[in-house]
């Protein structure tokens, strides 16, 4: 493999840092760039970090100075900003001379759901670095395992996962299985002008339910209420705008929007990691 200058967005958030982590294990530190918009947050991660502010195409110019590859992380603002946002770090890295960029999309319906303005936006994205001239490769990630996780204390207390997907399916994935499946696409020419859907098995909330209560010994049930009783619980607890895409996310598996076809064995050359797997890799990552 020829050696190659690779930057990455966000650098400091879970997805972002979990790809650098996985890229300096491939083609070392001193090939790995960290974009952040606050340098010392990413201090940490072992590779050097420039400054990049989504909001700012001049940061991104200077930060893409010298760089073969981006992973363009998806940002985390509104849906009607992140198209310009997106777009700065497009037009910056055709600017500074960037052969290939990668971007982080997202599995769903751009129509239909609460969640469908995010989605609309990264579908914008997506055909904006179709046309951008520089070679790119798109992942569209199925939903991350670790929020449930996390959340196994709320939901002993709650007395069991309740949302509004009913007996839809979700292909889950996990930000390590990411990372492994974007270092494939930012060093992997062969896959280059595809998008790619990256999650494992889909799999229903009960049967969630029972993988935690496999691995974590609880005893959780899942009970099904409706999208409005659903979204109007967390905006109560998150707010309106993050309770409004929860809820978005999770009628969109009720109506299998977030299940299908994953192109992972495609891009990882292995198969993706089952639900049980995912479930003892947090585990062992939360143990150290």
């Amino acid at each position: 493999m020829k050696e190659i200058k690779i930057a990455v967005t966000a650098a400091n958030g879970a997805l972002g840092s979990a790809v650098v982590k996985e890229l300096i294990c491939t083609v070392g530190s001193n090939n790995v760039i960290g974009i952040a918009r606050t340098i010392e947050k990413a201090k940490g991660l072992g590779v050097e970090i420039r400054k990049g502010d989504y909001n700012s195409k001049s940061d991104f110019i200077s930060a893409l100075q010298g760089i073969d590859a981006l992973l363009l992380v998806s940002g985390m603002d509104q849906p009607d900003k992140r198209i310009a946002q997106h777009r700065n770090i497009i037009e910056a890295a055709k600017a500074s001379g960037v052969k290939r960029i990668v971007y982080t999309s997202i599995m769903g319906s751009s129509k239909g759901n609460a969640f469908s303005p995010v989605v609309a936006s990264n579908r914008q994205t997506e055909e904006d670095i179709r046309n951008s001239g520089l070679q790119w490769a798109i992942g569209r990630n199925g939903i991350y395992i670790e929020p449930d996780l996390e959340y196994i204390a709320t939901y002993t207390k709650e007395g069991g996962i309740i949302n509004s997907a009913g007996d839809g399916k979700c292909g889950y994935t996990s930000r390590s299985e990411l990372a492994y499946a974007y270092t494939q696409l930012l060093i992997n020419e062969d896959l280059s002008g595809k998008c790619y859907q990256l999650f494992g098995e889909s799999i229903t909330q009960h049967e969630l339910a029972e993988a935690i209560n496999k691995a974590f010994n609880t005893k959780l049930s899942y009970t099904s209420i409706s999208s409005d009783e659903y979204v109007k619980n967390r905006q109560a607890a998150l707010g309106n705008f993050l309770g409004t895409v929860i809820g978005g996310i999770y009628e969109g598996i009720r109506t299998g929007h977030f299940d299908g076809h994953s192109d992972y064995p495609i891009v990882a050359q292995r198969a993706h990691k089952s639900i049980d797997e995912m479930i003892a890799d947090f585990m062992e990552s939360n143990s150290k």
